[in-house]
């Protein structure tokens, strides 16, 4: 690991969830690469048993915290292993979402609704609520939240998920303004199409949503999970000191037209 010996988040401990693929996964190496050890949370654990191993072997740390974000046992258990391994958490990429394939509001079954709002929403609820009082106690703290465009005007996705990412931007503006004077900042991420599993499959069901999302784009393509996580790596390290609240667009120019 050339780049850990001046990275971003040298001997920074950092918890990230959704770590198993796309964004999450990224960041997890990056993050490595950059200094940090890192927990990767995510129901799959040969997927993160994996990442794990190949970080360990580039010469980083990582710890597998097998769970699901929806349940408050399983994510205090995380942060607990955490401090308990690292004896400390620095800072925390709350990524793992979810979504599906696009259905009108009256169409939409009430399950898929609770799912999408679950996963999203009570998901970042429940990691914030055990995240901040590690960080309070340390007195310093950095928080990113995987938000979307979804999170600040419809984007044509179903109206369940723009719902939920309006209000993880409303959780994160909320508690920065809450902790901030306690040394803690909590920033959003609102992310563009990006290639991960998740919108690969998307794209499967209903190919034409790829040319529409790109399309979106003044770039005219979707988005490498990493260029996602080069974001999330910058808002969590000490370079981003005087960024809290903020939604920050890596959408490839989407929401700028």
């Amino acid at each position: 690991m050339a780049e850990s010996a001046h990275g971003l988040l040298q001997g920074k401990a950092v918890m990230i969830t959704g770590a198993s693929s796309g964004i999450g996964e990224a960041a997890a190496r990056l993050f490595a690469a950059q200094g940090a050890a890192v927990t990767v949370m995510a129901r799959r654990e040969d997927r993160l048993r994996a990442l794990a191993d190949d970080i360990a072997a580039a010469g980083g740390r990582a710890l597998v915290a097998v769970g699901d974000v929806t349940s408050p046992q399983d994510v205090e258990r995380a942060v607990t292993e955490t401090v308990t391994a690292y004896g400390r958490l620095d800072a925390a990429f709350n990524n793992a979402g979810w979504g599906s394939v696009g259905t009108t509001l009256h169409e939409t079954d009430d399950a898929v609704y609770e799912q999408i709002m679950d996963v999203n929403v009570r998901g970042v609820w429940n990691c914030l609520k055990q995240q901040i009082p590690v960080m309070l106690a340390q007195r310093t703290g950095a928080i990113v939240n995987t938000c979307s465009t979804a999170g600040s005007f419809a984007t044509g996705a179903i109206a369940p998920y723009v719902a939920a990412k309006h209000a993880v931007l409303g959780l994160t503006r909320a508690a920065a303004a809450e902790y901030g004077p306690r040394g803690i900042r909590v920033n959003a991420l609102m992310v563009g199409a990006t290639r991960t599993e998740l919108m690969e499959t998307v794209i499967e069901q209903v190919p034409q949503l790829e040319q529409a999302a790109v399309a979106r784009a003044v770039q005219q393509r979707l988005a490498d999970p990493r260029e996602v996580a080069q974001a999330a790596l910058w808002l969590c390290s000490d370079h981003a000191s005087f960024v809290t609240g903020a939604g920050v667009p890596v959408d490839g120019g989407c929401s700028a037209v």
